[in-house]
């Protein structure tokens, strides 16, 4: 049975809202795909990213998301992760400009104050409907992120690693978690990036639907792992490396740089012929991917807004 939730009675006229349930995974693909290519000019987003977000321990979607219905048809869909400080959200092109944004905005806004959240916040491709919608009602620029491709015919330069260092491939218990130890201590050092567990951050890597061994890759010092990478190659054989950190006590030294060029290189074994990643204003890692070859095609940009208490 649909329901429109108690507290937003200005969902437009013939429309109904109810949670999310894991038998709409590829409805709601279809929605969030088809803003992504109107607002980004190019699909990212597969349905394995959404099934290893939905599948996190910290998620239920039963309270954490939202759909809006037109009959028995999605329209738009959102989600709140993060104890509430982040967003998620999407109105179908065809959908627009009846309200249906501005509804599904003030639903994640209140989700997040409910569950005790002081700000919360989405990331938006720059001049977006997205970002117009989320300027107009007064968020603010929290960071920039950019998505960078390294061009046909260019290969990263590999970085001998420092004496003592090796990389290895993932496998084994003890790598996936000195990857993830890695990985949350680097993005700690980001402001306002909450820690993930080991089985949410797993949920959408390693134990990701159709991960296999070879995406992990650590650089182990004296057996201990001190950098990691995790590469997707995705159905449109994009080479895509989605996490790369290394332990503040060994930076300098170039491993990030050798676990980039390790990363594309597997990449592009395992059937990539494009290679790309991502890197927002937080991490200072921007000058580095332009200086060994990559080049930026789109701006992303994360907007908040703070939440009554």
């Amino acid at each position: 049975m649909l329901v429109t939730t108690e507290q937003h009675h200005d969902l437009p006229s013939g429309l109904a809202s109810r949670p999310l349930t894991l038998a709409d995974l590829d409805a709601v693909f279809a929605v969030y795909a088809a803003a992504e290519i109107e607002d980004a000019g190019q699909l990212a987003l597969e349905p394995e990213d959404l099934a290893g977000d939905w599948s996190r321990p910290s998620f239920d979607l039963s309270t954490d998301s939202i759909g809006v219905l037109e009959g028995d048809r999605f329209v738009g869909a959102a989600e709140v992760t993060r104890g509430g400080a982040r967003a998620e959200g999407a109105v179908h092109p065809q959908a627009r400009g009846r309200g249906i944004g501005s509804w599904l905005v003030g639903w994640t806004e209140e989700r997040a104050a409910a569950v005790g959240a002081a700000t919360v916040g989405q990331t938006v491709p720059d001049g977006s409907a997205a970002q117009r919608l989320l300027l107009g009602r007064g968020y603010r620029l929290g960071h920039t992120s950019w998505v960078l491709e390294l061009p046909a015919g260019r290969e990263v330069p590999e970085r001998p690693l420092p004496p003592g260092h090796a990389i290895a491939t993932g496998g084994s218990t003890e790598r996936e978690r000195g990857a993830h130890r890695v990985i949350q201590d680097a993005f700690d050092e980001w402001e306002g990036r909450g820690r993930d567990s080991f089985e949410d951050w797993a949920a959408t890597t390693v134990r990701r639907p159709g991960a296999e061994v070879w995406q992990l890759r650590v650089v182990e010092h004296d057996g201990v792992v001190v950098g990691a990478s995790f590469t997707l190659v995705d159905s449109q054989g994009v080479g895509y490396v989605d996490q790369l950190a290394v332990e503040r006590s060994h930076r300098g030294q170039g491993l990030a740089q050798a676990l980039l060029a390790d990363a594309f290189g597997r990449a592009r074994d395992h059937g990539a012929t494009r290679s790309e990643l991502s890197t927002d204003s937080r991490t200072g890692a921007l000058d580095l991917y332009l200086k060994v070859g990559l080049e930026v095609t789109q701006v992303w940009t994360h907007l908040t807004t703070d939440l009554p208490r």
